[in-house]
């Protein structure tokens, strides 16, 4: 998709009231003013970046969500973790306030198609705490490229990454709308858990074709289980500084058997795999699957992605699985 960036969003209606403050951040984009230089502390050292960027490119999830929810198209994106496209969550988006535009793939999760970032002549790339200093020398080249420092695996995460993204696009507001309407929904649900689900806890699995690995706590679907008043537990199968577990044996499913679970798949691999794994005598004896507490989710979401627009539609499964 050859042009300008779409930094100008059109005015939508979302289907829910608790969508209100995060319209009202995106279309807070239409009043952003230009801004002077200004420096921002990255993985990589400071970078400066000047006015309003026009012409962004993300390429890390997280990035792009977050510049959705500033009211900013990037002109290219990464698709998502074990994905052919971004995220199905947020092209739900693309539609509602812009149009059906979406951003040109230029590349997967860990490899990035320097070439189609160049095409896009950007001003401004978004990239992943993870990005090797070879890829990035390479990107900054071509314009100012910002990683958030690492912080290893936290639940929080998500929020210094947008957090930056935003002062990097000069739309610092609209992303701490975002932000805020994430809080309130957590709040929101956090009184009728307790009131129906007080103390409970619960698993977050994903299934790969290799069998289950179980997800850590400081992940951002695990982060907000927790603090919508769910007790989320990786039973100490995880070692420190890892995303998810080895693979579990079928007979060792025993050791996530909480009041719920939550299990995720990535792509048609993961669930055929997941299919045949719950026809199993060791999946069928679970407590979660006779109290019918298994929660099949989108693990391009829940395992994958990061920013206040994901974080609205994890607590959107949370709210239909634990309040139906």
């Amino acid at each position: 998709m050859a042009g300008k960036a779409r930094g100008t969003m059109k005015a939508t209606t979302f289907n829910a009231a608790w969508r209100v403050g995060l319209a009202g951040a995106l279309m807070g984009a239409l009043l952003t003013s230009q801004a002077q230089a200004r420096t921002l502390d990255t993985a990589y050292g400071e970078v400066e970046v000047d006015g309003t960027p026009e012409r962004v490119v993300t390429v890390y999830e997280g990035a792009l969500d977050a510049s959705i929810a500033a009211g900013i198209m990037p002109l290219g994106a990464v698709t998502t973790r074990g994905g052919t496209d971004v995220a199905d969550y947020i092209t739900d988006y693309f539609t509602q306030a812009f149009d059906g535009e979406r951003p040109e793939v230029v590349g997967v999760v860990r490899e990035i198609n320097i070439e189609a970032v160049l095409a896009q002549q950007p001003d401004l790339i978004l990239a992943a705490p993870q990005l090797p200093e070879e890829q990035y020398q390479l990107l900054s080249r071509i314009a100012p490229t910002v990683v958030p420092p690492g912080n290893g695996f936290k639940p929080d995460n998500w929020e210094r990454e947008a957090r930056l993204f935003g002062e990097a696009l000069n739309r610092q507001s609209a992303v701490e709308e975002a932000i805020t309407a994430v809080d309130e929904r957590v709040d929101a649900l956090s009184a009728r858990i307790a009131e129906n689900h007080p103390d409970e806890s619960a698993y977050v699995v994903r299934w790969m074709p290799s069998g289950a690995m179980v997800m850590s706590e400081n992940l951002i679907a695990t982060g907000l289980l927790n603090r919508v008043g769910v007790n989320v537990s990786d039973a100490g199968l995880i070692e420190e500084g890892s995303a998810h577990s080895d693979v579990l044996s079928l007979e060792n499913l025993s050791m996530v058997d909480g009041d719920w679970l939550f299990l995720a798949t990535l792509n048609e691999e993961g669930q055929q795999a997941l299919d045949a794994a719950r026809e199993s005598a060791a999946f069928s004896r679970l407590n979660v699957a006779q109290q019918e507490h298994v929660v099949p989710v989108d693990g391009q979401l829940w395992s994958s992605a990061s920013g206040p627009l994901a974080a609205l539609a994890i607590l959107d499964d949370i709210e239909d699985a634990l309040l139906p």
